[in-house]
């Protein structure tokens, strides 16, 4: 059964079409693993290497990849439904296949290995643009390009090279062997290299390259950052706010410090980071003023609010004689600016941990925390209680329809009590 290939679109009739993912586990235990087996027909129908989609699922799953040219056999490691997969398809077609103009997937992408860098170009309407390459599968695409991009270049250059020494030769064999083979005049046989270039002269033009060219300049080196340890990621993540900080243009750069963040893999990480370099003795007005930085970080990540807490436990080292008897307001604060759930909090208090700051100080705070903790648990139940109490009165409530009545009538049912039995008559007492 095929599909559409970008799945946004619900025409029957959409001339774009690919074969729905079959997937087939195999395995048990810890050597389980998915076969995608019709991976060769829908990579076909992308205009994509196997490799590619395959690899994706990957990054995706956080799982490792196995691949078989010889026997079309693509791998990913672990049990993954189809219907998963096909869906995780859909992200790879937006970023690696939809042209960003037409939506249409007629491109093909164009890898300078020595930039670093992932070009594509749409056959339809012919949009040239740069792919944005934060993502992993980038890294992969970059070592491994597409082939018939390195067999075209390579013939290229192979064709120009016996070109050369036919002329330094002087040897006709070309013209005189076969005329269809006669070499075009200099100024018409171009180099390759300058096709991009040669489209548009005007300033325009040229100013519109240049402006592409800074945009994707930062990307350069995402590849290399990437194969960093995580301790050299979180110091380049470290500077970047601390430069934002130190030139004061912090509170309007929430946008790239999560972007900076990203591009790093340290997200979950971040708001540690934020709170070393955001708070200090004076926590209670920064969270209102940082509220919208650490929420890029934190809205349903509870990883990352773990990471705040400790964040947390740290300032309260730094600023210990003005912070720790303040602990139960800034925590609530914390919880009232959305940045902490109940659960994560709960969770820290029933473990003192010596992570962030030491064994005694860490009972200290959580000691301190006791109170808003147990305020917190109460506040749960009455919550809880209150739900049962709106669900027994829904249950006593009916709804009375009436032919003649326009509108629903709406009645509160007390509920009857049981009618105290009759009392057994004795027939011989009367």
């Amino acid at each position: 059964m095929s599909v559409n290939v970008n799945r946004s679109v619900s025409d029957q009739f959409y001339r774009y079409k690919m074969p729905r993912l079959i997937a087939k586990v195999e395995g048990k235990g810890n050597g389980i693993k998915t076969v995608i087996v019709n991976m060769v027909d829908v990579a076909k129908a992308l205009n994509r290497p196997p490799t590619y989609p395959t690899k994706f699922f990957g990054c995706e799953l956080g799982a490792q990849t196995q691949f078989d040219t010889k026997n079309d056999r693509y791998i990913v490691n672990g049990s993954h439904e189809a219907n998963k997969l096909q869906d995780m398809l859909d992200g790879f077609i937006r970023k690696f296949v939809l042209c960003s103009e037409c939506d249409n997937p007629e491109t093909e992408l164009h890898v300078n290995p020595k930039k670093q860098t992932i070009g594509s170009s749409c056959k339809a309407c012919g949009n040239r643009g740069m792919l944005d390459t934060r993502h992993k599968l980038c890294t992969f695409i970059l070592k491994n390009p597409p082939e018939s991009n390195d067999s075209g270049s390579a013939s290229v250059k192979k064709e120009k090279k016996t070109r050369k020494k036919d002329k330094e030769n002087g040897s006709g064999s070309g013209e005189a062997g076969n005329q269809d083979n006669i070499d075009a005049p200099e100024a018409v046989d171009g180099d390759d290299d300058d096709e991009d270039w040669a489209e548009e002269t005007t300033e325009e033009a040229q100013r519109r390259r240049m402006e592409e060219i800074s945009d994707h300049a930062k990307n350069l080196t995402l590849s290399e950052d990437l194969e960093k340890p995580l301790e050299e990621r979180v110091n380049l993540f470290y500077n970047f706010v601390k430069q934002k900080k130190e030139s004061g243009s912090v509170e309007g750069a929430d946008k790239e410090i999560l972007a900076e963040a990203e591009r790093l893999d340290v997200k979950a990480m971040g708001p540690l980071i934020l709170s070393e370099l955001l708070f200090n003795e004076n926590i209670r007005d920064q969270i209102k003023k940082y509220k919208r930085h650490f929420l890029r970080f934190c809205h349903n990540n509870k990883k990352a609010q773990k990471y705040l807490l400790g964040g947390f436990e740290c300032v309260v080292k730094l600023h210990q004689v003005q912070l720790l008897p303040r602990v139960p307001i800034i925590l609530k604060d914390l919880y009232d600016a959305d940045l902490l759930e109940e659960d994560v909090i709960f969770a820290w208090a029933e473990k003192v941990s010596k992570k962030y700051v030491s064994k005694e100080l860490a009972k200290e705070i959580h000691a301190k925390a006791a109170p808003f903790v147990k305020w917190l648990k109460e506040a749960e139940e009455e919550s809880e209680g209150s739900e049962e109490e709106e669900e027994e009165d829904d249950e006593n409530v009916e709804v009375v329809y009436s032919s003649s009545a326009r509108e629903l009538k709406v009645e509160t049912v007390k509920p009857e009590k049981p009618e105290k039995e009759e009392e057994d008559i004795d027939i011989d007492a009367i």
